[in-house]
């Protein structure tokens, strides 16, 4: 019974691997077909909403379990929470689309439970073993997903690109962890924050090449410039509920797991890493911002939105401060709303049985269906940083946290980034309330018209009751950054 108490701060990981294995079997003794396949997945939404509460009622000290390996603590709870909500609204936004296209198998929700797993072992690793086995066991089976829709040339090619650009960026991360090994003699996180005090350790060429290495396998998974080049072929062909998948938990996990590495593991090389940190955002803003421009798949946008969206965040990470980590957080938590509620739009554009996700098919919306029209718009609005919706609140945080920092020049350029990426988020506005109407969308499910409606809500609404996100992130952020 003593060994069991000391596993419960890991319940949760349990719980949901236990949850993958017993659905997987009750789909593989069940029918092979569509209704098994949506029951299941609502039994995962259950089981992640379960455990999202059990989560969020937990203590707020931190404990270290498997010889330290396995960290919780306030900063992962809050990652969890956000990984768990983002997965589930992922999942029931799914099943409408995948019983339409005649692909909705009992395999899909239970390879988002499995990636969920690898996304919990990511935000509590504090060895670099332990990083690596959750983000191989989250990448897996993205792969897989990315890849689901087998009858369509665009979903195998995304999930080929997806898998072969994933594999150079584990092999990079595991050049760069065994050098930091090697120069070190240790994987753990708290060994390689004492050993790192020394300033001496800290200016070891090898030691930074290997920090370099392993930052850059990390700056694929967050689709970071120039390490970027996957994200709009898999968002596009990737089926649609995939996608938004891919744009929200993964995300989170990712980010947090830089977080993660570069406060625990590296503080005493901040001015190494704030460099680069700097270079991918600037990098990210301003390629994701000027690239958006010109595309006519509202998918392609989306990606290279997320790309400007990653670089707003790392502005946060830059400034390597306590209240840099929270802006991240409360960036990253935002985020996910304004994603999961355009991707709902994106899912809502559909004529008869055919998806239609060009730009063009936006055309006057306000006049064939204006609820989308206007839930679409705040949720742009928000995206675009414009008060006092709930993206302008995200992108004043970061940029605050930077200028506190020091590194005004940073925030400059975000600032300018985010007027570029104003100017295609309000072309939408305008194709939507100006344009001449086309032929009127099909009703979107119930699911999808709720996600859509709630997260421009949300957005909308945010400046009436900030407390209770500011709060949750600035514990999180203390438990990080001390």
């Amino acid at each position: 019974m003593e060994t069991l108490a000391a596993f419960a701060p890991a319940l949760p990981e349990i719980i949901l691997a236990a949850g993958a294995m017993v659905f997987l079997m009750l789909g593989v003794f069940s029918a092979d077909n569509a209704r098994t396949g949506v029951f299941i997945g609502w039994l995962t939404v259950l089981l992640m909403a379960g455990v999202a509460i059990m989560i969020g009622t937990g203590g707020a000290e931190r404990v270290e379990l498997f010889d330290g390996a396995f960290v919780v603590d306030a900063f992962s709870r809050f990652c969890k929470v956000l990984i768990l909500g983002a997965a589930a609204v992922s999942l029931m936004l799914s099943f409408g689309y995948f019983e339409r296209e005649r692909i909705m198998k009992f395999e899909i929700p239970v390879l988002a439970l499995l990636s969920t797993v690898g996304m919990f072992m990511m935000v509590s690793a504090n060895d670099l073993i332990s990083l690596y086995l959750g983000l191989e066991l989250m990448s897996l089976a993205l792969y897989v997903l990315a890849a689901v829709h087998r009858d369509s040339l665009r979903s195998s090619e995304s999930g080929l690109k997806y898998f072969v650009l994933g594999a150079l960026s584990s092999g990079m991360l595991l050049y760069g962890a065994s050098l930091i090994y090697g120069f070190t003699g240790t994987t753990s996180f708290t060994a390689l924050a004492s050993t790192l005090q020394a300033g001496e350790a800290a200016q070891n060429l090898g030691l930074i090449v290997g920090l370099v290495f392993l930052l850059v396998g990390l700056a694929f998974k967050i689709s970071a410039v120039p390490f970027h080049m996957w994200t709009p072929d898999v968002y596009e062909g990737a089926p649609t509920p995939v996608t938004a998948f891919f744009a929200g938990a993964p995300k989170v996990a990712a980010m947090a797991l830089l977080l993660r590495v570069l406060h625990d593991a590296f503080p005493g090389m901040l001015f190494q890493w704030q460099q680069i940190i700097v270079f991918l955002s600037v990098a990210s803003m301003l390629l994701g911002s000027f690239a958006a421009i010109g595309q006519t798949s509202i998918k392609r946008l989306m990606a290279f939105s997320s790309i400007a969206n990653v670089g707003f965040i790392l502005i946060g990470l830059a400034a390597g401060t306590q209240y840099g980590v929270s802006s991240v957080l409360i960036y990253l938590a935002i985020y996910v709303v304004m994603t999961l509620g355009s991707f709902a739009v994106v899912l809502a554009m559909r004529r008869a049985n055919e998806m239609d996700e060009t730009i063009g098919s936006l055309a006057g919306l306000s006049q064939t269906n204006l609820p989308l029209a206007v839930a679409f718009a705040a949720l742009l609005f928000s995206l675009a940083g414009i008060p006092p919706l709930a993206g302008f609140f995200a992108k004043f945080y970061v940029l605050d946290a930077a200028i506190k920092a020091g590194l005004t020049p940073l925030a400059i350029i975000g600032v300018l980034a985010s007027v570029v990426g104003a100017f295609y988020y309000l072309r939408l506005v305008k194709i939507m309330f100006f344009d001449a109407p086309g032929e009127a969308f099909t009703q979107a499910e119930p699911a999808v018209r709720w996600v859509f409606t709630l997260s421009a809500l949300l957005v909308t609404f945010y400046v009436v009751y900030p407390a209770f996100l500011l709060d949750a992130a600035g514990t999180a952020a203390r438990a990080l950054v001390p």
